[in-house]
């Protein structure tokens, strides 16, 4: 396998929550997400839940290759559950989640599964990219971000609107008017998209946390096929280089209304033989 892994926090000073890791055959990402500290009702915190959850799924993967990813990454929600639901609150709201985005390569074909809002990016012998993202969330956001997007990121009244938006979206979190994210309960694993591709199609596979994405789907300041160009020349560092030099630009956020400044941007490229 030919991997390239970048990663880099929002902010020096903090934890990264995203995760990424890959095994022969097989690679994962996850994005957590909550809200810091006791809040989420969890003493391990957010980077603790996604990065356990990967590792975990990663596992299953490999020693269970011909179970399906979603009974996969349901059973590994089950084991993160037992791991700490006698030291934690798992029934409090705002509870530790993650996005996922799983791959496994066998038998000509390439299995993924997507939940939240990280995006899968494929790109075929022929240069054509594909990029798979779970929108629910993205559309249940839209429905509620306006006070957030019409104020200053950073500021006090952007916090406050913010933190109202966090707490609407809590609300909706794995229901069917909603949107699907990995947390406590192992039948989120049930509304992942799914599907597989035959591998001979295929010249690389990408997993990219939302952080790393804006330069695409936020920002618009490039493409996909441009983004898997530049992967391949300079890399995932160099990608994660160019979000941070966009963000920068519009510090509080009047060009391109976000929640954060700056988000974890996690990026795992896959060059298949």
């Amino acid at each position: 396998m030919r991997v390239a892994l970048g990663t880099l926090p929002a902010e020096p000073e903090r934890e990264n929550e995203d995760f990424a890791a890959v095994a022969p055959g097989a690679a994962v990402l996850l994005d957590g997400a909550g809200m810091a500290g006791a809040e989420t009702g969890c003493t391990h915190g957010i980077a603790w839940f996604s990065s356990t959850l990967g590792g975990l799924l990663l596992s299953s993967l490999k020693a269970r290759p011909n179970r399906p990813l979603t009974d996969c990454l349901a059973d590994s929600i089950r084991l993160v559950r037992s791991l700490h639901e006698e030291s934690c609150d798992l029934t409090y709201r705002a509870s530790p989640t993650s996005t996922v985005v799983a791959v496994r390569a066998g038998a000509g074909a390439l299995e993924y599964l997507v939940l939240g809002d990280s995006t899968l990016l494929l790109a075929d012998v022929e240069g054509k990219a594909t990029a798979l993202t779970d929108r629910r969330l993205d559309e249940v956001g839209k429905r509620l971000r306006g006070p957030v997007d019409a104020l200053p990121t950073g500021s006090p009244e952007h916090a406050a609107a913010l933190a109202e938006y966090r707490d609407a979206l809590t609300g909706l979190r794995n229901r069917p008017e909603g949107f699907w994210i990995a947390g406590p309960d192992p039948q989120a694993a049930e509304h992942a998209l799914t599907a597989t591709v035959p591998l001979e199609s295929l010249e690389s596979v990408t997993l990219l946390s939302d952080g790393a994405t804006r330069l695409v789907d936020r920002f618009e300041l490039s493409n996909w096929e441009e983004t898997l160009v530049a992967l391949g020349s300079s890399g995932p560092d160099a990608l994660i280089r160019s979000v941070r030099e966009a963000e920068n630009g519009d510090l509080d956020g009047r060009r391109w209304p976000r929640g954060k400044t700056h988000d974890d941007a996690t990026v795992l490229h896959w060059r298949l033989p």
